[in-house]
């Protein structure tokens, strides 16, 4: 009972990424959004491991340094920088279908990267993924709802992410998880900070409630209370874990249908279904050998 409610949970807030996005951006230009959640929330982090738990974490030293800037600028600079940008002319709804998207890139990339041959089923799970995006962003396309260069730019935040997560995998970390990603978030905001100082609309930002609500939900629910419920589910069973990820977009374009009024067509259901299917059909060898584990071991 307590995987299925903390299953259920991290769905749920995963999936309020790209609508409290959207509230965000209403107010401000998405780069400044972006820049202040990176600094506060690689920041908080940070704080929270050297002083309120000092001792306990270590600094990074020579080519951690190094890794760190590489994984904060693939995982925080581009992703983020990437989904902020995107959300500004795709719908909420798309945003969230296409994050679910992700352990497809990542087992294209850890594939070609290891110099494994691909099977059948994971180039077919990749196609039906992308085919099924492809289908619910159709008639968004048409109503102004999504453009053409956001779904771009969102897709290839989408492979940046995924080549981080690869990367991330292949290095032998001495530090913690919690610094680890304090300092890729920290260290990836201020590797966007010059592209917030050229191209962001500071005149017609407002840091009003809504702003700081919308970073607020980001940073908490978001990042630290749907990621801890992510990691518990993964320490408890990693192949079962996934599949709560198929219902983030579900959840995602349900709210952003009853809190931004955005359409839900029988294409966005054909779409979604054959994204779940894509997802499924590439991890099937994992889910096939999770089912052959004796249930008393």
């Amino acid at each position: 009972m307590r995987q299925l409610v903390s299953g259920l949970l991290f769905a749920l807030l995963w999936a309020s990424a790209a609508v409290a996005t959207k509230f965000g951006i209403k107010a401000a230009d998405p780069l400044i959004l972006a820049n202040v959640r990176f600094f506060l929330a690689g920041g908080g982090m940070l704080l929270y491991a050297y002083l309120i738990r000092k001792g306990q974490h270590a600094l990074p030293k020579g080519k951690e340094w190094l890794h760190l800037i590489v994984f904060g600028c693939l995982n925080t600079t581009v992703y983020l920088g990437c989904f902020v940008i995107a959300m500004k002319t795709v719908s909420a709804g798309i945003g969230s279908l296409a994050t679910a998207t992700n352990p497809l890139f990542i087992m294209i990339i850890s594939a070609l990267w290891l110099k494994r041959p691909l099977k059948w089923y994971e180039v077919t799970g990749m196609f039906l993924g992308m085919a099924g995006v492809a289908m619910a962003t159709y008639p968004l396309l048409l109503d102004s709802h999504a453009t053409v260069g956001g779904v771009v730019i969102l897709l290839l935040g989408m492979f940046s992410v995924s080549v981080a997560t690869v990367y991330y995998a292949r290095i032998n970390w001495r530090l913690s998880s919690l610094v680890i990603n304090g300092w890729q978030v920290f260290l990836g905001g201020l590797l966007f900070v010059p592209i917030t100082a050229l191209f962001a609309n500071f005149e017609a930002s407002r840091l009003d409630t809504q702003f700081w609500l919308s970073v607020g939900w980001l940073i908490l629910p978001v990042s630290v209370v749907a990621l801890q419920l992510w990691f518990y589910l993964v320490r408890k069973d990693a192949v079962r874990a996934s599949l709560w990820l198929f219902l983030c977009p579900v959840f995602g374009f349900l709210y952003s249908w009853m809190l931004l009024n955005e359409p839900i067509t029988w294409y966005t259901f054909a779409g979604t279904i054959l994204v779940i299917g894509g997802l499924y059909l590439a991890q099937q060898e994992k889910f096939r050998k999770q089912s052959a584990i004796p249930q008393n071991q």
